[in-house]
């Protein structure tokens, strides 16, 4: 039976994750993605009812991320009553292997002064169909549905993305977690090289918002450059269905398999 969450909370700051959460590049390792939606769900539920806005998460990888037992830790390291960053530590097993710094601001009424040129991508209802398990493994993936909303091409792509299983079983579902639990899946949607060939895996995760993203699906409208020496960069530009919301930048080591 295929659980309907991504992790069991087994303690105050603990969690067991199921294989909703397993990666891309090997079954003995997390996605990213998985627990960059925890990180961001745990931070919001410790910070409980609190009126800020995420403005900015920027996670950093620190190592591999070794499928088993997370524990995360909560603390604000700059506080103030509009302006707030708060640090995020994910331990796998015994060491820190995610540090995430999330800026909060506390939103104010700017409608009349608004504006956004970046063009919409078509509503989700009107793409067809991607299965990205035809090129990725890991049960993360498997669990994620998509849609294309650009036909891909090597290092050029737009799809949608989506989920019906909660972060955390039993507990409240929160859009902008669950948001955050697909942008990292970015990196692999509009792929330059196979998988098989080349390695390219992220070292990190950088996420700005303009708006706090709505609803169940995640856009993302991605340009993949890679560069000669070893060094890659995705680049997103993040939707929901009301329009865009924000950038993603992820750093992208490059190194061939074969």
């Amino acid at each position: 039976m295929t659980e309907d969450f991504m992790f069991t909370r087994t303690g105050s700051t603990t969690f067991a994750p199921t294989r909703n959460t397993e990666g891309a590049w090997s079954a003995e390792d997390f996605h990213f993605a998985s627990l960059a939606g925890l990180i961001v769900h745990e931070t919001l539920r410790v910070r409980g009812d609190d009126s800020r806005h995420i403005s900015r998460v920027s996670y950093d990888i620190l190592g591999r991320l070794p499928y088993g037992e997370v524990e995360i830790s909560v603390k604000t390291i700059r506080p103030g009553r509009q302006i707030e960053l708060v640090q995020t530590t994910v331990r796998l097993g015994d060491r820190d292997a995610i540090v995430a710094r999330i800026w909060f601001l506390e939103p104010a009424e700017t409608e009349a002064a608004a504006a956004c040129e970046i063009p919409f991508l078509p509503n989700p209802d009107d793409c067809p169909e991607r299965v990205l398990s035809e090129i990725w493994e890991g049960g993360h993936l498997k669990q994620v549905h998509a849609r294309h909303a650009l036909v891909p091409r090597p290092g050029r792509a737009a799809t949608w993305l989506t989920s019906p299983n909660q972060i955390v079983d039993g507990e409240e579902r929160n859009a902008v977690a669950e948001f955050f639990s697909r942008i990292d899946i970015a990196n692999g949607i509009a792929a330059r090289q196979e998988p098989n060939e080349w390695a390219y895996p992220n070292v990190d995760l950088t996420v700005h918002l303009f708006r706090q993203p709505k609803g169940t699906w995640t856009g993302l409208d991605t340009t993949v450059t890679w560069g000669s020496e070893g060094v890659g960069l995705t680049s997103s530009v993040l939707h929901d269905v009301e329009g865009p919301v924000g950038r993603a930048e992820q750093s992208i080591t490059l190194r061939r398999v074969n």
